[in-house]
């Protein structure tokens, strides 16, 4: 039975849209998802499950969501297969890691309609979008006092709308251990 990522937008953030992960997982369990595996409090959710098509497995999660939680989170769903290859393109190579730097990976619900120039990088030079596929967004943040995830945050969101979601290289290489 094939494994995928679940990603959802949006809980668990500032005290809001609150979805605690073992109700979630046993939400899923009992719609027919299996072997499923949450990590870290911001929607980050592994289940098996002989669906293919990540769309549908999205939608029901949706679903999943609004009628146990009350509320919607848009979720985007990735076979590990594709993270697994994702990882194996060594994404980061050559950027130099740092106590302020932060490795992103955006995904995108639908592919990218964005005119932004790539590789991009903001006025202030600490923002750098590296790759865009049709899947994700590759980027990079170093962090200062004047630069920092919500601004990065923002100028996805301005480029690529609402409906992406973004974490950072390390939970992924963690949902990959995991999965």
């Amino acid at each position: 039975m094939p494994t995928y990522a679940a990603f959802l937008r949006g809980i668990n953030v500032g005290g809001n849209k609150k979805v605690p992960m073992k109700e979630l997982a046993t939400a899923l369990e009992k719609v027919g998802f299996k072997n499923v595996k949450t990590l870290l409090n911001s929607g980050n959710v592994l289940v098996d499950t002989t669906e293919k098509n990540s769309s549908t497995i999205a939608k029901k999660i949706e679903a999943i969501i609004e009628n146990k939680f009350g509320f919607g989170a848009h979720t985007i769903v990735r076979p590990i297969e594709d993270l697994v290859t994702l990882a194996k393109t060594d994404p980061f190579k050559g950027i130099a890691v740092t106590d302020a730097t932060r490795l992103y990976i955006t995904f995108l619900s639908e592919k990218p309609a964005s005119k932004l120039q790539i590789p991009y990088m903001s006025p202030d030079k600490s923002y750098r979008i590296l790759r865009v596929t049709p899947t994700e967004i590759i980027s990079v943040l170093t962090l200062s006092a004047s630069a920092g995830t919500t601004e990065a945050m923002g100028i996805l969101e301005k480029e690529f709308g609402k409906n992406i979601t973004t974490r950072n290289w390390n939970t992924v290489q963690k949902l990959l251990q995991k999965g």
